[in-house]
């Protein structure tokens, strides 16, 4: 459903990242006009953010790095402006949005069929005539390539399509492990060379005794620094961080907990990072150990599931049906010939490009990407990504000869358009940005300036103020009705202040939302629903704590005694109007951390703010914590050991909810949500195509994490890119973008004035 900025988790199907997490909403012109009638030339300059330099369609981690794999490759299967996949692409496909008929096109057709064993066919067909950018016709070798890349014992990037209930998906990587995996499986002491050679665990042990240790013992130390208190030991600092160790445990057995906790992947483990970079302090044939297969047993040569049933075509079968696998499907069709090795390639023999368990060769392209999509990648330097147009595009060769995507700060971001160093780049719609925009346009509030074009869409993502269950609670258990009650309690209050919050920061472009989903999804509850409510909006014992009419103030004031109730009720002791102690296990104060770049600058900063003086009134300590660096605040949600943080997600196209909510989500360290109902409910959400069914199940489910008071739902902000009107041809923007359908839509079709 949803992931952070920094890592995207909806896997390699829909690449697109600053165009599609940052779209715009504006109808502009036929975007085949032309106001020279000729190919534009020059170079179109894009402010983006800071890049890794990890450039591969199968292994990008940054949402920025991600713009250049939209650019540069080809997806199978594509989407239309409201996100729904393209099954008919060869011929196309017309779709109305907002009264205006698109055909969408794409370089496959796709045939699903539900059978009566409860299997799943999909037949997709590749389109004749499309190249890569080198010239060479891609066809369905390269496609099946492309899977059994993202289905390999060793991948460890951002797709989950080996997790799809593909037909021999499991068989073909059982027995099959890591090299790192398995010396850490063995242990430091191990004598048992069979499958590891005694040179090889020496080396990986004395990398996690050096390095692993250094790096566990930065974030003790970090956690000391953090609680002001030097005497901290190694397992309550480790505690503190998520891992739970034995009170004598030494920093060793902090980091062999860690090891085992990433199944000693140290490309994994570098999000736990509390100062210098893991990879700086093992050695890199060390770290690379985690890339390295070791076949412990036997597993099938090839996944049954996927059928090659001619040059051009492919049948994936799955054993039941997964409402998710049609999004993981949408795969980039990266070219065998550059990432891989053509002399390796039999199917008959099941040779899939490349040794299994072995994708040194698609590593080794990461930092120089090659594909089928508009431009070809040229160079990284300085902070400025080059990219070149592709002159064998299947729609057509791009009219913009280069596009220049540059490393560029927010605040560089209007100014530079201004200046008329960048051409398109997407600031921080904020009141201030769109009071310097309009001051760029000499005053005019007019988004089509004479200097600075704004198109605006909501964001595919969501804004809101996190709780820890875990770290928030009475007792031991955090999903017991007085841990529930203590979490009302808190989120009734910062509830209450964020229509203020929100005005002051976005004005209109944003709008509070009562529920932990992006209001751009078709499974957001919406207004008019039967039982629609605003959040956190009744008190302990059900009733409406607001009234039509209430003031401000009236509400406020009814927020702080809908709180003492809640207080109350979670075995607090209330005296003349305020809690005078705490049960066990729970608090009298509470940290919030938020990433406001220690000045305040953050949407929520506000209704943070005014919610910690509301508490106090009452008793509660709400500590407020403004951090600098924003990677500080990721790290303890990361590590679990944030109580209360402010943070926003950013949504793929299908709101499952398994990777945040469900218990064995990989990033429900942000909650601790741990319910058997909502895990079901999860499951079975994912294995059926009913949109309606599924809406009411998500309904339900959110029903639920509500109830758990880990989430209190903020903001849908709006995103804008901004054109330079001086410089872009305005006129040959895509029309009608959507938060799924942005201006690298039909770029080929971009002009420069």
């Amino acid at each position: 459903m949803k992931s952070t900025k920094r890592v995207l988790a909806m896997g390699m199907a829909s690449v697109m990242t600053l165009g599609l997490l940052s779209a715009c909403g504006n109808k502009n012109t036929d975007p085949n006009a032309s106001s020279a009638g000729t190919s534009s030339t020059g170079t179109l300059v894009v402010g983006d953010g800071n890049y890794d330099g990890k450039f591969s369609p199968f292994f990008y981690t940054s949402a920025y790095d991600g713009n250049i794999v939209t650019l540069t490759q080809q997806s199978l299967i594509g989407s239309d402006r409201k996100g729904a996949m393209i099954l008919n692409g060869i011929e196309g496909e017309t779709k109305d949005y907002n009264g205006t008929d698109y055909t969408y096109t794409g370089i496959s057709d796709v045939v699903i069929t539900e059978n009566a064993d409860g299997t799943v066919y999909y037949d997709i067909t590749l389109k004749d005539g499309v190249k890569f950018s080198d010239g060479t016709e891609m066809d369905i070798d390269d496609v099946i390539f492309s899977m059994y890349v993202l289905s390999d014992p060793t991948y460890d990037g951002s797709s989950t399509l080996y997790s799809q209930p593909i037909m021999g998906m499991n068989e073909y990587r059982q027995n099959n492990i890591t090299l790192a995996a398995l010396l850490g499986q063995l242990g430091e002491s191990n004598t048992d060379f069979t499958y590891v050679t005694e040179e090889q665990q020496t080396a990986f042990w004395n990398a996690v005794n050096d390095g692993l240790v250094k790096f566990c013992q930065e974030i003790v130390d970090y956690v000391k620094t953090d609680a002001k208190d030097d005497t901290l030991s190694v397992a309550a600092a480790a505690s503190q961080w998520g891992y739970t160790l034995e009170d004598n445990a030494t920093v060793k057995d902090f980091a062999l907990a860690m090891g085992e906790n990433y199944g000693w992947n140290f490309g994994s483990m570098e999000a736990e990072t509390a100062g210098t970079a893991l990879s700086d302090l093992i050695p890199e044939d060390v770290y690379n150990y985690s890339s390295i297969n070791v076949v412990t047993g036997e597993s099938a040569a090839n996944i049954s599931g996927i059928q090659k049933t001619g040059d051009m075509s492919v049948r994936v079968v799955t054993t039941e049906v997964s409402a998710t696998c049609i999004y993981q499907l949408s795969l980039v069709v990266a070219p065998m010939h550059y990432y891989g090795k053509e002399e390796l390639y039999n199917y008959d023999n099941n040779q899939f490009g490349f040794p299994k368990g072995d994708l040194s060769s698609v590593r080794a392209k990461n930092t120089e990407p090659m594909g089928a999509g508009p431009y070809k990648f040229v160079s990284y330097e300085n902070g400025t990504v080059a990219l070149a147009a592709n002159e064998n595009y299947w729609k057509s060769e791009p009219k913009i000869k280069n596009i220049n995507f540059k490393e560029t700060t927010e605040a560089d971001k209007i100014s530079g358009v201004k200046a008329g160093t960048l051409d398109i780049t997407d600031p921080s719609f904020s009141v201030d940005a769109i009071n310097e925009i309009a001051e760029a346009n000499g005053g005019s509030k007019d988004f089509n300036g004479s200097v600075i074009t704004v198109n605006t869409v909501d964001n595919l993502g969501y804004g809101y103020v996190g709780i820890n269950a875990d770290n928030v609670r009475v007792g031991d258990d955090s999903g017991s009705e007085a841990s529930k009650d203590l979490r009302k309690g808190l989120a009734t209050v910062l509830a209450v202040y964020r229509d203020v919050a929100i005005d002051s920061y976005y004005g209109e472009w944003a709008n509070v939302i009562n529920y932990p989903i992006s209001d751009t999804s078709w499974a957001a509850p919406k207004v008019t629903d039967a039982g629609y409510q605003v959040a956190f909006s009744t008190d302990v014992n059900g009733n409406p704590i607001y009234t039509d009419g209430m003031t401000d103030d009236e509400k406020y004031a009814a927020a702080k005694q809908a709180a003492l109730g809640f207080f109350e009720a979670a075995g607090y002791t209330v005296t003349d109007g305020k809690i005078t102690a705490a049960p066990e296990g729970a608090s009298m104060s509470y940290e919030l951390i938020i990433g406001g770049g220690g000045q305040g600058d953050h949407p929520s900063f506000m209704m943070c703010t005014l919610a910690s003086d509301a508490l106090k009134e009452i008793g509660m300590d709400l500590v407020v914590t403004d951090i600098a660096n924003s990677a500080d605040l990721f790290a303890q949600m990361t590590a679990g050991t944030a109580e209360l943080f402010t943070a926003a997600w950013s949504a793929t196209v299908d709101p499952d909810m398994y990777q945040i909510y469900h218990s064995q989500g990989t990033s429900n360290y942000n909650y601790d949500i741990k319910d058997p109902q909502l895990d079901e409910i999860i499951v079975d959400a994912r294995s059926t195509t009913d949109q309606n069914a599924r809406i009411a199940m998500y309904r339900e489910a959110l029903n639920i994490v509500m109830d758990w008071a880990v989430e209190v739902p903020a903001y849908q902000r709006a995103n804008c890119f901004i054109f330079s009107t001086e410089r872009v041809n305005i006129g040959t923007l895509t029309p009608d973008m959507t938060t799924y359908w942005n201006w690298m839509n039909d770029i080929e079709l971009l002009e420069l004035n």
